[in-house]
């Protein structure tokens, strides 16, 4: 199989990727030519592209031979075999990752153009290159994101080598691939144009991503006297608004919500994480329980999120799904519909009762504690709802596809129930 270029190539290799569409995907390029590929990866699937950048690290009297490679946000993978035959020493390791990191974070740098990299953590990543050769460099860059919190790794290639492929699929929890020829010798005779790939056309599809992507800006919301912290993503052709209240100890940092929040964002739904409570507050561990505070709280931002005019729905995780229930069940409320991930609904008290807005339960069927709290919280609701258990899963949905799940029932849940006609 060959290909006209590498747009051509990422053109047919997402044709391949079409089923990881709803696990709300984050894809990485590898620069140069990787990234190139990606792009066309990542707008197909609707997703983030971003680079991952991943520099070797090379015998000191033998660079090509790598015993090791490092990653943003100190991620490190060290060859332990390679290391004691080549005889390195902690020494050696030290001077040369000093030297790599910096070379690295000038890449991330000026193909970034000084933006943050993308939030990996509990995702799943499609890891992408124009080709494999050795496998040295996919190898490093799965590892890599699988340091830096991906639940799930997918590496995406047009061509490989096939002597490359078992340490491939060793790494990857998938390997896509649409040609694995039996004589190979280098991934550019596999197109009929392999120009170079300048870092200005990396920069340039990076920022086109970017261009395309929701607009996130970060926020405060002042009331009830306390000016609270915020992040909102809006998408260009958002069609709600939802409300992010977090549980115990967590907040609008937490990388299980921003991981549904990324997902709600691709399917045009918008999104506030705001933290409910403020610095000083959280220290007192009576307030994560104080469920009247936190509904009061939520909604003041719900006021403040109506200037979208945009229909409002809630996500609760833990305690801020009691914060939730409790804030729909106000008879002034106007809320579309209602998530809650893992929550404690027995904490809303009678007002669960009076709650309207149609209400999605999800528990982890490992939860066993909270599984029973909410099939009873459900029989005291009298608003079209269900509970729906993900088989597995404990209380933080760690495990892997866990959050996936969580992530298209939420997303569905509140299309399934925005309002025929736009909100006020």
């Amino acid at each position: 199989m060959h290909f006209t270029d590498r747009a051509d190539a990422g053109r047919q290799l997402a044709g391949r990727l079409r089923h990881l569409e709803d696990h709300n995907p984050v894809v990485l390029g590898l620069p140069r030519g990787g990234v190139v590929v990606a792009y066309e990866v990542a707008q197909a699937l609707h997703a983030p592209l971003d680079v991952i950048v991943v520099r070797k690290l090379g015998v000191p009297y033998h660079r090509e031979l790598g015993f090791g490679a490092i990653g943003e946000g100190g991620a490190r993978v060290l060859s332990d075999d390679i290391v004691r035959m080549s005889h390195v020493s902690p020494d050696d390791i030290d001077t040369v990752e000093r030297h790599e990191e910096a070379e690295l974070s000038r890449q991330a740098h000026r193909f970034r153009d000084g933006r943050p990299g993308t939030e990996l953590a509990g995702r799943t990543v499609v890891v992408v290159d124009d080709g494999v050769a050795t496998g040295a460099t996919a190898l490093a860059a799965c590892a890599v994101a699988r340091t830096r919190g991906a639940a799930r790794v997918v590496l995406a290639v047009p061509v490989a080598a096939p002597q490359a492929m078992p340490a491939l699929r060793a790494a990857a929890d998938d390997v896509v691939c649409l040609s694995v020829p039996p004589v190979f010798f280098a991934v550019g005779e596999w197109y009929h144009d392999f120009s170079q790939t300048q870092d200005d056309e990396v920069s340039g599809l990076l920022k086109q991503a970017v261009a395309r992507g929701p607009r996130t800006t970060d926020v405060e919301v002042e009331t009830a006297g306390v000016r609270l912290a915020g992040t909102l993503t809006m998408p260009a052709d958002a069609r709600a608004v939802v409300v992010f209240a977090h549980g115990t100890g967590s907040g609008r940092h937490s990388p299980r919500n921003r991981a549904v929040a990324a997902a709600l964002n691709q399917t045009g739904l918008g999104t506030l994480l705001f933290d409910l409570l403020t610095p000083a507050e959280e220290t007192d561990r009576a307030n994560v329980f104080d469920v009247e505070l936190l509904a009061e709280r939520l909604t003041g931002v719900t006021r403040w999120a109506r200037r979208e005019n945009l229909p409002v729905a809630y996500f609760g995780a833990s305690t801020g799904a009691a914060a939730a229930l409790r804030a729909a069940a106000d008879p002034g409320a106007e809320v579309s519909s209602v998530v809650s991930r893992g929550g404690r609904p027995d904490l809303t008290g009678p007002g669960l009762r009076t709650v309207r807005a149609p209400t999605l339960l999800i528990v982890g069927g490992r939860d066993d504690t909270v599984l029973e709290l909410n099939r009873r919280a459900q029989a005291e609701l009298t608003c079209p709802s269900l509970l729906h258990v993900v088989p597995g899963a404990t209380h933080l949905f760690e495990e892997p596809g866990a959050l996936d799940e969580v992530a298209h029932l939420a997303r569905d849940w509140f299309s399934g129930h925005l309002p025929a006609t736009p909100g006020p």
